[in-house]
Parts: C-alpha cells; sequence; structure tokens
C-alpha cells in the first residue's frame, strides 16, 4: 500500500507518442489513461509533439484555451508555444502539445553538456536522433517553465519519460530541476530492436553481448548512449516485461526497479447490439475489399485470420505469418477458405484506384484479379518491400478456387486511410482469430487488443505478454482463446508448422465452438487491464518520489 507521502502531487508523462498514433505507445499511454485519472484526478498531463505545423492531424487532441490559461499565455511570452487540452480518449485527461520546432536548439551546445554530465555520445548521431532530442529538451524546458509559474518546487513532482526518445529531457530535468523525480521507462531497448533487426540471434548468444560494443558495431552508439544514460540517471527505472528486464540487465548495465506490464482499457470494446453491428459492417467491408483485389467472390463464411503491429519483417514475425499461410494451403484437408489479412504500415502513397473504382461500381465488371492482386494500397517502393516479396515468392494468386488468399493493408487505420475507412480496433473486431508469431516483441498489445476483443490469438513466449499469459496459467491449445507456443534463435520451420496446424484445427471447429474459445479469450483480457497493473506504477512512483 502506498502512503500519502508517497503518492505524487502533480504527474507530467511525455512521449512522441501523445496525441500522435504511430505505435504501440501510443496504445500504452492512451489505455492507461483512464485508470491514472481515477487515481490522481486532473494531476496527471501529458506532454506530447504539436505537428500541427507539419500538416498533421491530431483530431484525438480537443483544445481548451481556458485550462491554464495565464500560464499558457506567460509561455507563449518566453518561447514556449504551447497548445493546452484533453486528449480525446477514455479518461479524457489533460495534455499539452509542445511546438518543439519554433523552440531554440543549439545542437552542438546541448550535446556538448550531455558528454560533459552524462556521457552520452551524439557524435554518431543520424536519422530521428536529432528531432527527438529537440523534442525532448523542448518538452522538459516547459515542465520546468510550468513548475516555477506555479512554485511547485516544494511538491511532489513526477516526470515520467518513454523511451530513448525523451531519454534527453529527463536528462535535463536532472540537471536543471533536481527536485522533480524522474520515472524513464523502456519499452524496448534500441540496441536489443537492433541486433534482431540485423538478423542476428539475440537470445542463444544474449549473455554474450555487450551493450557498448554492438552498439558501435551496429553504429547505434548515440540512441544506446542516451538510452543507457537515461537508466542510470532516473529515479526510477521500469521496463514492460520479465523478457525485457533480462534484456536491460545485460544490455543496458542495469536491472530496471520495477517491470511495469501493459494493460488495456475495457472501455474501447463495444459490447452488445453496437459491439455486434460493428463486426457485422467490418467483415462486410474486409470482404468487399478482397472481392475489389481479387476479381472474384469471397464468401461471408471464410475464416479471417489477421496479424498486425509495426512493420517489422522478422521482429514481429511477419516471414512467419506468410510462411505459416503458404503451409496451411498444402493441408488438402483444410475445410471452407482462409482469407489471412496483414495489416501493417509501409511507405504507402496512396489508395489503389482500381480498388476504388470497383468498390463504387465505376468497374462494372470486377472479374479478374488487378495488378499486383494482394494489395489495397500503393506503396512508393513496392519492388523492395519485404512483406510483399515474401507472398509473391510463396506464389500466393489469390485466384478464385484458392483456399488460402492474403490480403495485404499497408496503412495505418486511423478511419482515412481511403478504402477502409474504418479504425483499427473496428477492423480487429471482424477477424476469427490472430497470430502474432514474434521474435522480438517487449510486450505485445497486439494479441492482448486481440483478445479483448473475444478475438482468439496465437503468439510466442518470446512476447511479454505470451510469458505472461504463460504465467497466468495458459494451457495448450487455443480452448483458453490464447496459445503461446515456443520459437527460439533455431526452430523456424516447427514454429511456421505449428501455427499452420493451429489454424487449420481452427477453421474445422463450429461456429458455436469459437463463439465459446472467443468468450474464454475475452476473460483472459480482463486479467491484463489497467486496475490490475496499475499498482506497479503507484510502486515506481513510490521509489522515485524517495
Amino acid at each position: 500500500m502506498v502512503n500519502k507521502s508517497h503518492r505524487p502531487d502533480l504527474i507530467f508523462e511525455t512521449s512522441w507518442e501523445v496525441c500522435n498514433m504511430v505505435g504501440g505507445i501510443y496504445t500504452v499511454l492512451s489505455t492507461r489513461a483512464k485508470t491514472l485519472q481515477e487515481h490522481y484526478p486532473e494531476r496527471v498531463l501529458f506532454i506530447g509533439p504539436d505537428l500541427s505545423a507539419v500538416g498533421a492531424k491530431q483530431a484525438d487532441f480537443k483544445p481548451l484555451k481556458s485550462v491554464y490559461k495565464a500560464w499558457q499565455k506567460r509561455a507563449a511570452l518566453d518561447g514556449l508555444p504551447v497548445r493546452m487540452g484533453r486528449w480525446d480518449v477514455p479518461g479524457k485527461p489533460l495534455a499539452i502539445l509542445v511546438d518543439f520546432q519554433k523552440i531554440p536548439f543549439d545542437k552542438s551546445a546541448v550535446y556538448a553538456k550531455m558528454w560533459e554530465h552524462f556521457d552520452v555520445d551524439s557524435l554518431h548521431a543520424y536519422g530521428d536522433y536529432d528531432e527527438a532530442c529537440h523534442f525532448a529538451t523542448s518538452v522538459a524546458r516547459v515542465m520546468e517553465h510550468f513548475i516555477a509559474f506555479h512554485q511547485l518546487e516544494t511538491s511532489r513532482v513526477i516526470a515520467h519519460f518513454n523511451e530513448w526518445t525523451t531519454g534527453m529531457g529527463l536528462l535535463y530535468c536532472k540537471k536543471h530541476c533536481p527536485t522533480v523525480s524522474t520515472v524513464f521507462t523502456t519499452h524496448a531497448t534500441s540496441i536489443g530492436r537492433s541486433i534482431c533487426g540485423n538478423n542476428l540471434p539475440l537470445y542463444d548468444f544474449l549473455s554474450d553481448y555487450n551493450g557498448d560494443q554492438m552498439a558501435r558495431e551496429l553504429n547505434m552508439q548515440a540512441k544506446h548512449s542516451l538510452e543507457k544514460a537515461a537508466a542510470h540517471q532516473a529515479d526510477c527505472f521500469t521496463t514492460v516485461s520479465d523478457i525485457t528486464a533480462t534484456e536491460c540487465e545485460q544490455l543496458l548495465d542495469i536491472k530496471p526497479d520495477v517491470v511495469t506490464p501493459n494493460g488495456f482499457e475495457p472501455g474501447f470494446v463495444k459490447l452488445g447490439k453496437k459491439g455486434a453491428d460493428i463486426r457485422k459492417a467490418s467483415r462486410n467491408r474486409i470482404f468487399e475489399v478482397a472481392e475489389a483485389v481479387f476479381g472474384c467472390p469471397v464468401s461471408d463464411e471464410t475464416l479471417l485470420v489477421g496479424i498486425s503491429g509495426r512493420n517489422e519483417f522478422r521482429n514481429k514475425g511477419l516471414d512467419v505469418f506468410v510462411d505459416a499461410m503458404h503451409r496451411l494451403r498444402s493441408m488438402t484437408s483444410l475445410q471452407g477458405d482462409v482469407l489471412a489479412v496483414i495489416m501493417v504500415p509501409g511507405d504507402v502513397s496512396a489508395p489503389r484506384m482500381e480498388v476504388l473504382d470497383r468498390l463504387n461500381d465505376v468497374d462494372v465488371s470486377k472479374e479478374g484479379a488487378i495488378y499486383f492482386p494482394w494489395l489495397t494500397h500503393w506503396l512508393n517502393h513496392v519492388e523492395q518491400d519485404r512483406v510483399l516479396n515474401q507472398i509473391r515468392y510463396r506464389g500466393f494468386l489469390n485466384a478464385a478456387g484458392d483456399k488460402v488468399k492474403i490480403l495485404y493493408v499497408p496503412c495505418y487505420l486511423n478511419g482515412s486511410d481511403g478504402i477502409f475507412d474504418r479504425k483499427y480496433y473496428d477492423l480487429l473486431a471482424a477477424f476469427d482469430l490472430t497470430v502474432f508469431p514474434s521474435y522480438y516483441e517487449p510486450w505485445g498489445y497486439t494479441p492482448l487488443e486481440s483478445i479483448a476483443f473475444s478475438v482468439p490469438t496465437i503468439t510466442t513466449q518470446l512476447a511479454g505478454f505470451g510469458a505472461w499469459a504463460r504465467k497466468m496459467g495458459d494451457k495448450k491449445g487455443l480452448a483458453d482463446g490464447v496459445e503461446v507456443i515456443n520459437r527460439s534463435d533455431h526452430n523456424y520451420a516447427d514454429v511456421v508448422n505449428e501455427i499452420a496446424l493451429l489454424v487449420h484445427g481452427y477453421a474445422q471447429m463450429s461456429v458455436s465452438e469459437r463463439k465459446m474459445i472467443g468468450e474464454q479469450a475475452r476473460l483472459m483480457a480482463q486479467k491484463a487491464e489497467w486496475s490490475a497493473f496499475i499498482d506497479a506504477y503507484e510502486q515506481a512512483y513510490k521509489i522515485a518520489l524517495e
């Protein structure tokens, strides 16, 4: 039990993904917001980037000029342009968007100070490093200004920074706001992700890896040294799973103080008739789009199997998924049809006009597959897309007689993609089964989201969620709504075959059997709601304040 002296008066929490739906951290923060609001009413301030200047739509941010009006005005006068409002997610927490591009950032001076005080090596920085550090230091300056304006120097203030992209903000706070208690959460170590992304075996040789050495070999010194410094300097360092805690201890040379698992907010799930209507409408839309791409009918009794998440070909198991569907095609005893849908954002250029013409009855024939009969949206570098190349390599034609077909949706499903125009959660509700055969997955929101929507899922023990499900008593098979299969550095073919067999077995089940399994999946998801996990965050705040 956390006593009153260990409860914060104010919590700042920042991430590049506050009011900016680009990845899993958005889901972490947006779903946790309601529970945080209940525990700390109006004492939580989320801080994210204001991207309106570059034309980005942040529709889930609702401006409120009347909130902290005097401070907003003063911040603008002091060269810190901010917008105050609410994040339009369950709980409606207060949010600050920082127009950091308008805040001066002398990176040479900042990086020199970070090297001098914290040994952060920014010399070999590239890519998004400069932008992340500009954002992070701007956020820290906004926190500093807010505290000074409201005279909160003696209050119990938590500043919670997520991922390496905000690490320099934490280090700024350590130097300039020493009374602020800092929490740093790594959702995946940058060097661990890089090791996997370079097709190196992580797990068999983890105990032999040195994080600093691997960072030099993989040209990751800047991000790694920043993340490592933030982890060591934080008053409380956390990560999201036992798997990643082991990784942090080896690669960052520090054991997390607390493991803070990622929960889910059930308010996102629509129940009863509304939920049933969304599922039916989304299934119909998926089948309509598939028919437009394939140029042949798709039965509404087709088994819908999905995979989604970040477009990391090996880490997320996209290679395994395609190969498992290829293996499924060879099973002559398969009953009924299977439509495998891959929903991962790629380098999209535009919705395909051929698909839109068929959906809008402009192309009245609708017969015969279109060119590239897998894609719903065009890709800028279509010949270089690894997912698409794997589909083509495995010979999927999506012809009328094929029992297993693949549809590739390479865009963010935010409700305005131009083809489906439905949000991801609405489409997720349409599926019968999901597969997430991850190789590198510190937590794994996608399988948790799936079972929250009563959609059974297959994942691996290398995902934090999979390891958690096993700890909670996951049984062999899909009967309890979740199947966690063993994956290692050397059993790729076995994983492919096991997934194909599981999908095959699920396809043979009756509708009533699938419905019962879906109910078991939902019951498992209830064990991972934020109300069950928030105590870990309170423990992190207690450690930071002490």
